[in-house]
């Protein structure tokens, strides 16, 4: 259970963060901050595979930084897909 909740954590910090990047902190809610740090670190784990990287796994600051990494992709393609939505 205690795993789950870490990795919900995580992905709200990468989200945040991913947020602050692409200029959209404060606007999309907490809520789209867990579910851009989350499928971000799912997309950047991908990109980093690609990239031949080792994989992000553990709760630890590589794995905050691929999911990162991830989610400003994620805010990007969202971006791109809806421009008048600016996401």
């Amino acid at each position: 259970m205690w795993d789950w909740i870490l990795w919900i954590v995580l992905g709200a910090v990468a989200g945040w963060l991913a947020s602050i990047i692409m200029g959209r902190s404060g606007s999309q809610g907490l809520l789209m901050d867990i579910i851009a740090g989350i499928v971000g670190a799912v997309v950047g784990g991908w990109i980093v595979g690609l990239i031949g990287w080792g994989p992000a796994d553990g709760f630890n600051l590589y794995s905050l930084l691929v999911a990162v990494l991830g989610a400003v992709v994620v805010i990007w393609v969202l971006r791109l897909l809806m421009p008048g939505k600016k996401a």
